[in-house]
């Protein structure tokens, strides 16, 4: 089988080059044709076109910044795609979009099998990112090998839409822990502790978290690079308040989440690194959370 890789940014990038190094025939596209170099030098073709690359594969995999983005690529491949192909998205979208687009690739004889991942780009470059799964079995056997080669943790959620729900889930459980780690660091430094110590014992600790230990990291050495931006976070948190006023689920945390976002939002700009939200804590206390002996990037 030939695969397609559609969006080629931080973390599409990362998992079309996992299918290159375990030998699947990739087929890739971006707007920016500069992010592929790496891919061609690895043996991808280049495809001028979502509709180029279409005519070319068997399934496709896009991994884009919006709804609105991957309905756009979604109706420029269906009149090329053949029939009985896979279009496998790992974007992250709400589970109405994923249901209406999966429709709309049904009437063309398109199947959609949703794979949105979690973990970082860093686990990403390294083949090592949980992979969220939502369609039908028998999608899911078949190109469990590819998924197995993007990731190290690979979970059938079950029907299409409910990798949608888990990938929220999981995004807003993490921007909920970062508002609240930049909280934690902030009281050690006023407190008087240590930073580099007191992030070692807060990570041997029940309060730890993933975020805490990796995206701390990147607040500790000042980067703040996680690849995340803060309009990416919006997003997700946006979708969170949806599902929970669509299941009646009261989110007061993630609300205060949302609201701290917007404001960070409006202090640095949509594009900068989401772990800045750390920043406006920083900056209302004129207070640097640094310590030596962090990266500036994950690895």
């Amino acid at each position: 089988m030939r695969y397609g890789y559609i969006g080629l940014g931080n973390l599409g990038g990362a998992l079309a080059m996992s299918l290159l190094r375990d030998g699947f025939a990739v087929t890739v596209h971006d707007l920016d044709k500069g992010l592929a170099e790496r891919h061609l030098a690895m043996g991808a073709r280049w495809a001028e076109s979502p509709a180029a690359l279409a005519a070319e594969v068997d399934h496709v995999f896009t991994c884009l910044p919006s709804p609105a983005v991957s309905e756009s690529v979604l109706r420029q491949m269906l009149p090329v795609l053949k029939p009985g192909a896979t279009w496998i998205e790992s974007s992250t979208l709400g589970r109405d979009d994923i249901l209406r687009l999966g429709a709309l690739a049904t009437e063309h004889g398109v199947r959609l099998m949703e794979a949105p991942v979690t973990g970082g780009v860093h686990l990403a470059a390294k083949g090592k990112i949980t992979v969220l799964v939502g369609g039908d079995r028998d999608l899911y056997d078949r190109h469990l090998p590819a998924l197995e080669s993007i990731g190290d943790k690979i979970f059938h959620m079950g029907p299409l839409g409910s990798a949608a729900v888990i990938k929220v889930i999981t995004n807003m459980l993490a921007f909920v822990h970062l508002v609240a780690d930049g909280e934690a660091l902030m009281l050690a430094k006023r407190g008087g502790l240590d930073l580099k110590t007191a992030w070692q014992a807060i990570a041997a600790s029940s309060g730890s978290s993933f975020v805490h230990e990796t995206e701390g990291q990147l607040i500790l050495n000042g980067s703040y690079d996680i690849a995340f931006s803060m309009d990416l976070a919006l997003k997700d948190l946006g979708f969170a308040m949806e599902f929970g006023r669509e299941f009646g689920v009261p989110l007061d945390l993630v609300a205060l989440t949302e609201e701290t976002f917007l404001k960070g939002r409006e202090a640095y700009g949509g594009q900068a690194q989401s772990t800045q939200i750390v920043k406006l804590l920083e900056d209302a206390l004129q207070t640097d959370l640094r310590a030596e002996g962090f990266p500036a990037r994950l690895t």
